[in-house]
């Protein structure tokens, strides 16, 4: 492998980690402020995270390369809103997917089908991902703040029906 595309694969492996321990710390949060469905939703996200940092890590191993485990720093314990939180995931979310796009063309760049093959599945994830955050963003933003509005965002959650999954579901099982 491509020294360069070694050493990326090894940095973005800490956004995932980063993004695994933020969706924890705003799943108790959430929890806390009696949002246990948002809660819920956040610590799948959490376990997502980390299922996508082990296929980097996986991929890596199993080209007997190196894996270097980042160091990740103390995330934040509270946010000024739920809708805020959820913000803040579709930036995270934004971030990730223009690291594997960068990670994507490298690959390219330096003819690694292998490691393309593995990112593609990445790219299509990160659709996925933001779709989600924006489709819950729109929604927290359409009920502002209303108590109704939110316990029942946090239901549909709570019941693993989460905005925006659900078209991408449809269209993933079309193919």
């Amino acid at each position: 492998m491509d020294q360069t595309l070694h050493d990326r694969l090894n940095a973005h492996l800490q956004l995932e980690f980063e993004a695994a321990h933020r969706y924890l710390s705003m799943a108790l949060w959430l929890e806390r402020i009696d949002l246990p469905g948002f809660g819920a939703w956040l610590r799948g996200q959490s376990a997502d995270e980390l299922s996508h940092a082990h296929r980097i890590i996986d991929h890596l191993a199993d080209r007997d390369l190196l894996v270097r485990i980042p160091e990740i720093p103390a995330q934040p314990t509270e946010w000024e809103s739920p809708e805020a939180a959820v913000a803040a995931i579709l930036e995270s979310e934004q971030r990730v997917t223009r690291a594997i796009a960068d990670l994507y063309d490298l690959s390219e760049k330096v003819h690694d089908r292998a490691a393309s093959i593995m990112l593609q599945w990445f790219v299509n994830e990160q659709v996925e991902e933001e779709n989600v955050a924006r489709t819950l963003l729109g929604r927290l933003r359409l009920v502002g703040g209303d108590g109704v509005g939110m316990l029942m965002i946090d239901q549909e959650l709570a019941k693993g029906t989460v905005p925006g999954a659900m078209a991408e579901a449809g269209a993933n099982g079309a193919e």
